[in-house]
């Protein structure tokens, strides 16, 4: 976290600003507790192999997302993640990277949790992705890391 006190010894107003947005990053209706945290961590990885996500991975597990859950997602293997943490996961990998099967995906979580909870989705996919962001542009946050989910390390690549 020194990039935050680094931005707050820059600017006390960039920060109480950055702290505004905080809230936002929260947010979740009508969304399983482990598709949202799924989507968030699709998103977070996204943009950072370091401790951004590895953070994410601790937030998911300390909420009471399953560490198999977790693991699986880290790993790409969502058939073991289950339907509901693969809708979410698949659904912050898409918007995150803007692909075209976004549209597809986004419309899935629509059926399934309806507006509010795609909402909730995609103030998590933006928000997640802040983090990693504000760290890179104030020089931080360069290297890659293991994901540790209980006893299990898995190898990360350099976000694209």
């Amino acid at each position: 976290m020194s990039y935050l006190h680094e931005l707050l010894d820059a600017s006390p107003p960039a920060f109480v600003k950055f702290a505004l947005f905080q809230p936002m990053s929260r947010h979740r209706e009508d969304v399983p507790v482990t598709t949202w945290f799924a989507a968030k961590l699709a998103a977070t990885m996204s943009e950072d192999c370091g401790p951004c996500s590895q953070l994410m991975v601790d937030m998911a597990i300390r909420a009471g997302v399953a560490p198999a859950i977790v693991a699986a997602l880290a790993r790409g293997d969502l058939t073991s993640a289950g339907a509901d943490a693969s809708l979410g996961f698949r659904y912050g990998r898409a918007v995150a990277a803007n692909a075209p099967e976004a549209d597809v995906v986004a419309a899935q979580a629509l059926a399934k949790y309806g507006r509010r909870g795609v909402a909730s989705l995609a103030m998590a996919v933006a928000a997640a992705r802040v983090y990693p962001a504000l760290k890179r542009g104030l020089g931080h946050g360069a290297t890659c890391q293991r994901l540790v989910v209980g006893e299990e390390a898995i190898e990360m690549k350099r976000a694209a």
